[in-house]
């Protein structure tokens, strides 16, 4: 039953918890009280915006599954009739995407039942941050139009924050990819930037390498990390993944079609022998050439289950280089080879840790 009306505090943040399980929004309340909020309760959708009509809720924190109206349509019309309101999801399903349709529907973050204690309150806090950018960023369009530039950065960095999320859940999948997809990615940025590109395109490219693998969260682990060599049926089940990180982006990066480009089209040979789409030569977008290459330098330049040894920087060179126009594109080989050269692409060490942080 909804918690009957009660005084609130104009001083203490107000956090609404939304879940039809009473022992689960219990315990959530009193884990938000302990941290110094005042709560009100929802038992589903419904109940949940008649609180919202009666208390000025800063956060929610809203279970998925529910009955009368669930967590999905709660977070669509929240949205629109509260639009201010940060909104953390809950959900007992570990599904990349629903967690992608979450946030494409205006959540803040969401959270994976059973969760811990520490990562709720890590994921209201970026949550009440975000919350508090945005709505500097209306007061900063209204008063303060010389601001709007530095707000769109800061706006940008949650927005990456977010996707970073989505390819570091893979690299805890796969011990094998761990830092692959940064160093992926500013392999990337070195070689774009030998060809001339600047600006939107880069950034791009480097958003890109960064994501790239991501549709491998839907990959089986036994695949992934398999040492022997995989079957026809196990290769054609992993090469499923840019297709696959192509639909799960899609309503994430809709303005961004470079980097979209690049996680569908990484695995695209130059001589048309590639897939999804068995492009070929320029058919294959540059920023997806770019990254192909990127991608295998630091394939070969890592350990693989199939591959315990690396090689080095040199070695991965020449093997790239006799794959010239079988498998790469001449000019984005001729690119690496110059950076390399002028030594201005090093090896970056194989860490899982590291952050993607916008090109200038």
């Amino acid at each position: 039953m909804m918690a009957r009306p009660h005084e609130v505090s104009p001083v203490l943040p107000c956090c609404l918890v939304v879940d039809d399980e009473p022992r689960l929004r219990q315990a959530m309340v009193h884990l938000m009280r302990a941290d110094g909020f005042q709560c009100v309760e929802a038992a589903n959708g419904v109940e949940a915006l008649e609180q919202l009509e009666r208390y000025p809720v800063s956060l929610m924190l809203s279970d998925l599954r529910m009955p009368k109206m669930d967590g999905l349509e709660l977070l669509r019309e929240s949205r629109v009739r509260f639009p201010d309101i940060a909104v953390v999801m809950i959900t007992a399903v570990a599904d990349v995407q629903v967690a992608v349709s979450c946030l494409a529907n205006g959540a803040a973050d969401y959270v994976v039942k059973p969760y811990q204690i520490d990562d709720v309150r890590a994921r209201v806090a970026q949550a009440l941050d975000k919350r508090r950018l945005l709505l500097e960023n209306r007061a900063y369009r209204e008063s303060l139009e010389d601001r709007v530039k530095e707000q769109a950065r800061e706006n940008e960095e949650l927005f990456l924050a977010s996707i970073q999320s989505l390819a570091e859940a893979l690299e805890l999948k796969d011990p094998y990819t761990r830092g692959h997809s940064i160093r992926v990615s500013q392999y990337s940025r070195a070689i774009a930037r030998a060809m001339g590109l600047f600006g939107d395109m880069l950034r791009q490219i480097e958003l890109g390498g960064h994501v790239h693998d991501i549709g491998k969260i839907g990959v089986r682990e036994a695949v992934l990390n398999k040492a022997e060599r995989l079957t026809a049926e196990e290769y054609e089940h992993i090469m499923t993944h840019p297709v696959l990180g192509w639909r799960i982006l899609a309503p994430l990066l809709g303005d961004r079609p470079c980097a979209l480009n690049i996680v569908r089209s990484h695995h695209e040979r130059y001589d048309g022998l590639g897939t999804p789409d068995g492009l070929h030569g320029n058919q294959i977008p540059l920023e997806a050439r770019i990254v192909a290459v990127a991608d295998a330098l630091d394939a070969m330049t890592s350990d693989r289950p199939y591959r315990p040894s690396e090689m080095s920087l040199c070695a991965a060179l020449e093997e790239i280089r006799r794959n010239t126009t079988t498998q790469f594109d001449p000019d984005v080989v001729e690119a690496l080879t110059r950076v390399v050269a002028a030594g201005d692409l090093q090896l970056l060490p194989k860490s899982p840790h590291g952050s993607l942080v916008p090109a200038h």
